[in-house]
């Protein structure tokens, strides 16, 4: 099931790709394994996906050590700074810094194990008061400060657009963010390089493409309904 799925989305993304006149190559997706069982990222990893999302911290150091190691895993979720040290060195990319606090702890986590951590800043496009992120306009000042910090690498933006019924409605947050990171490469900040843009879930992903996104995150277009019972 879960290589059929894999299959319908890797077709979509394509079609976006081709609407939207960009390459495949430009899009990365992540498939989004949050509440689910081993078995089944074993099923998607067989499948030939090697990008994998995790929103907690416990959760995603169950699976790393279990799962084969050419995995890129990526932290996708809020990230609480008492749990940065389990996470710096062992993920590829940590979407959601929307805090300085949070920038200096894996910033002062990567120094101890000799490592630069690759972050991406969360922005909390659409304002929506339930979401995590900063406002736009905090975007430029809070990389500016978070630049300066030497074991981090600011390399791109991340929303999380509102769920709506029509994935149109968030074709505005998403070009939002591109816009955001167009005015951010503008401005040459040393040590910055927004050339991520991680936006798009399983119901938007297609126009969050459309509109330029670098990253997507899929998790129930794969692996199907998430239960939050575990």
């Amino acid at each position: 099931m879960i290589k059929e799925q894999l299959e319908v989305v890797e077709q979509k993304i394509q079609a976006a790709c081709r609407r939207a006149g960009r390459e495949r190559s430009e899009v990365t997706l992540i498939a989004v394994s949050k509440t689910k069982p081993v078995d089944l990222l074993k099923e998607a990893y067989d499948a030939g996906a090697r990008e994998f999302g995790e929103n907690k911290v416990q959760e995603l150091m169950d699976k790393i050590d279990v799962l084969p190691e050419d995995i890129n895993w990526h932290m996708i979720g809020h990230l609480q700074t008492n749990k940065v040290k389990y996470i710096v060195s062992r993920t590829c990319l940590i979407h959601s810094v929307d805090s300085m606090k949070l920038a200096q702890a894996i910033d002062k986590e990567a120094a101890k194990k000799n490592c630069i951590a690759k972050v991406l800043v969360e922005v909390n496009v659409a304002g929506e008061e339930s979401k995590f992120g900063l406002k736009v306009d905090e975007v430029v000042p809070f990389i500016e400060k978070a630049a300066l910090l030497p074991n981090i690498k600011v390399c791109g933006l991340m929303t999380i657009a509102p769920f709506v019924e029509d994935p149109e409605e968030n074709r505005p947050v998403f070009a939002d963010l591109q816009k955001l990171s167009v005015d951010i490469r503008k401005k040459n900040i040393d040590n910055v390089n927004v050339s991520i843009l991680s936006m798009g879930m399983t119901n938007d992903y297609e126009v969050a493409i459309e509109e330029g996104a670098t990253m997507i995150r899929v998790g129930t277009g794969i692996f199907g309904a998430r239960n939050y019972a575990n």
